[in-house]
């Protein structure tokens, strides 16, 4: 039987994020890290490596499919209630405690992951888009692990999807590179971005720095890819009142429209030294963010708790306009343009898909995965 890196490694191709340099070292671009590898050796992410002065990238396969409420991601004003096909691979470039997806995401990092394998399934960029089409999606979404490390196989599926008149988006930690980004823009419409604290020593503790995941969403937002922002809401970690409104203040100061997330911690992984996130402590730290300038705050993982702040409201007329329960969507007034049918105040959001994807999209010829 093949190991784990064994047969991780049969699924690559050539990436397109790097550079060669002298004695076949290559500098890798895919994540703020900036990886030099040598020859034989693999980059933090463990799924990115040197082969004799080629990198080799993940590639061909998924260790996770399925259609989700796009509201799970979580994208609140992108395509409200529409099904996003998810896929997955497996690596992350951080080591987070309270990883909710740790099993896929700290493949070859933690010995614990070995059994890993069996969820590893060799399928081609073709088949993903079928599914998505099959399956009555509008979004193909990378998540469930970090999806900037698995840009080129990502970047091969959404050209696919676009073609299809299907958008496409990323569910990320942010720690991206500037040459990164740049390569995804044209086949990317949306990205969540984790931003997880707002001390670099938080932020170094899980594996990156808290510079480039601020710099992720600047540029992010000014290459006019739609964005919102979660934060788990740790105790004791992130949850300080002054922490919040900094975190608040900042996204604010990049744009009042984006919609951030904070969401309830539960126990997970490395990290059950701490209790979960109550609905009151969420709800202040919704407040904050409100009170920081934010015009759509949202409160997630206690469905039913925060009612009112899984609600898209009218900034202006305070019209309740979209009302969710958890991940699904109860009621959508919205006009088809995205505007408030009371005072007629546009929101902020992909309300509709692009007028030049509208066009009946045809099923492509589906393969049974080898």
């Amino acid at each position: 039987m093949p190991s784990l890196a064994e047969e991780l490694d049969s699924l690559t191709a050539e990436g397109v994020l790097y550079e060669r340099l002298p004695d076949q070292a290559v500098r890798c671009f895919a994540c703020g890290h900036n990886c030099l590898i040598r020859p034989g050796r693999r980059g933090i992410c463990k799924v990115r490596f040197n082969s004799g002065g080629v990198l080799r990238v993940p590639h061909g396969y998924v260790a996770g499919l399925q259609n989700d409420p796009v509201e799970k991601k979580p994208f609140f004003h992108l395509l409200p209630g529409s099904g996003a096909l998810t896929f997955g691979m497996l690596g992350c470039d951080f080591h987070c405690g309270y990883c909710q997806n740790w099993v896929t995401s700290q493949a070859l990092r933690d010995p614990a992951c070995d059994g890993v394998g069996g969820y590893i399934h060799p399928i081609g960029a073709e088949q993903i888009v079928a599914a998505a089409v099959r399956s009555g999606a509008e979004i193909v979404v990378s998540s469930y692990n970090e999806p900037l490390i698995t840009s080129e196989w990502a970047v091969e599926i959404f050209r696919l999807a676009r073609a299809q008149g299907l958008m496409t988006a990323f569910v990320s930690n942010g720690n991206a590179t500037p040459r990164g980004l740049d390569y995804l823009h044209p086949y990317l419409d949306a990205i969540k971005i984790d931003l997880k604290a707002m001390r670099d020593p938080t932020y170094r503790r899980l594996g990156g720095t808290l510079e480039a995941t601020l710099s992720t969403i600047h540029r992010a937002h000014a290459m006019g890819l739609w964005v919102e922002v979660v934060t788990l809401v740790v105790p004791g970690l992130n949850d300080s009142p002054e922490e919040l409104m900094d975190a608040g203040r900042f996204l604010a100061g990049v744009s009042a429209d984006i919609p951030w997330h904070v969401t309830a911690f539960h126990s997970d992984y490395r990290m059950s030294d701490r209790p979960s996130t109550s609905a009151a402590s969420l709800l202040r730290a919704a407040e904050i963010g409100q009170e920081a300038g934010l015009r759509f705050v949202y409160a997630g993982n206690l469905p039913g708790s925060v009612n009112s702040y899984e609600t898209t409201s009218c900034p202006n007329c305070q019209r309740r306009l979209i009302e969710r329960r958890g991940f699904f969507v109860l009621s959508n007034s919205l006009t088809s343009e995205g505007s408030c049918p009371g005072c007629g105040t546009r929101l902020p959001g992909v309300w509709t898909l692009p007028r030049a994807r509208r066009q009946p999209v045809h099923a492509i010829a589906a393969e049974s995965p080898r």
